[in-house]
């Protein structure tokens, strides 16, 4: 039922159409006209895709002003020059008063939901920082944590590999340890140095020497 006018852009003509509901409307369009049909809202988001509208006619439509109306109003008030702006319809207390002008004491009722709103995403935002600061805290911890270990005792948390010399004669001895009676030493102290450098290196160990 709506018509596209020749014009140096897109014009959508949905002028006195009896409609209850905007139509679909594409991104291009740089005029819109939708006086004096019978529109009683307009939905969130709706008009956020006109990224190159610089005309837009709501008169003549009979909008009711609760809460549901709020979108319509914030978008005409970041977008005073490209519209004409529309007055309420209803309730009666709001007759003729124009949608862009009206306050949050002309509507009471939705500033609670405001509200409550904003309380539930500054409590959200409080929790997210408090639990990316204990992050934080537990991997500082863990990097200026020092494990100590005493040379003289037994640990089987770590795995030979780790703990292999790189020279051959080394080598050989360290296999044999492993395989032998857990009676006989754990550690050949002529590697010693090498174990203290890769438990530091690769295991964030300091190994205090009694």
């Amino acid at each position: 039922m709506c018509t596209t006018v020749p014009y140096k852009g897109v014009r959508l003509n949905c002028s006195s159409q009896g409609l209850r509901t905007l139509p679909q409307l594409h991104a291009s369009i740089t005029d819109l006209l939708l006086e004096n049909n019978l529109l009683t809202t307009v939905p969130p988001g709706h008009l956020d895709t006109l990224t190159n509208l610089r005309l837009l006619n709501l008169s003549g439509n009979p909008f009711h002003c609760d809460c549901g109306i709020l979108y319509l109003r914030q978008w005409l008030q970041r977008n005073k020059a490209v519209s004409v702006s529309p007055v309420c319809a209803s309730p009666p207390e709001l007759a003729h008063r124009p949608i862009a002008e009206l306050t949050d004491a002309d509507l009471p009722s939705c500033a609670s939901d405001s509200c409550s709103e904003w309380l539930y995403n500054a409590i959200l935002c409080s929790m997210l920082c408090f639990l990316i600061g204990l992050l934080l805290w537990c991997v500082q911890l863990a990097r200026n944590s020092t494990f100590i270990l005493g040379i003289d005792e037994r640990h089987t948390g770590f795995e030979a590999e780790s703990l292999r010399s790189l020279k051959p004669k080394h080598r050989a001895r360290v296999r044999c340890s492993f395989g032998d009676d857990m009676d006989k030493p754990l550690l050949n102290m002529d590697i010693l140095p090498q174990i203290l450098d890769v438990l530091h290196k690769q295991h964030n160990i300091k190994i205090k020497v009694p």
